[in-house]
């Protein structure tokens, strides 16, 4: 029976693991993205999102709560300094996996953990599009009035270009 068997022991002892996931989470607040198996990156997801709900009331007992866990004082730093701010309006879930598929050696599966608010391609790529959009609609209503004239013009210079091309197309053939 599985009683009272709620997480992931990695096959691990319970220090190595401690040190293990507090070496992770580091590595996630400094680089803000790290590839690792996805049995390690569901551990840390649980063991690192409490430590930045954390982070967003900066005081000395959750500085030191914080520091209890990740032991590494610039890590504590940048979690209370710059990740703080991003994360300050997210209601949780602030980190994400990305599956990459299996390792070859062992068949492992890969994947990407990082945090939410640091993904500059899809924070930028979601507003760009928008912005896009938005301005497309504007301006093919601007542009209605020059967009009618041109193609008048075009048409007229439209039916001597093919005329042109089809005596070549037919000299072609003769001169073979």
């Amino acid at each position: 029976m599985r009683h009272n068997k709620k997480f992931n022991h990695l096959s691990r002892t319970a220090p190595h693991r401690a040190a293990m996931l507090a070496n992770m989470a580091t590595s996630l607040i400094m680089h803000k993205r790290i590839t690792t198996t996805l049995a390690k990156a569901k551990a840390l997801k649980k063991y690192v999102e409490p430590l930045i709900t954390r982070s967003k009331t900066d005081t000395t007992t959750s500085r030191r709560v914080v520091f209890r866990y990740l032991q590494k004082s610039y890590a504590v730093k940048e979690l209370f300094g710059e990740v703080a701010a991003r994360v300050a309006d997210r209601p949780g879930g602030y980190t994400r996996i990305i599956k990459l598929g299996v390792r070859p050696s062992d068949a492992a599966s890969m994947c990407f953990i990082e945090l939410v608010d640091f993904d500059e391609n899809m924070a930028k790529s979601a507003k760009g599009e928008k912005k896009t959009r938005r301005s497309r609609r504007s301006s093919k209503k601007a542009e209605t009035a020059p967009a009618a004239e041109a193609p008048a013009t075009e048409a007229t210079e439209a039916p001597a270009e093919p005329a042109a091309e089809a005596p070549k197309a037919e000299e072609a053939p003769k001169a073979e």
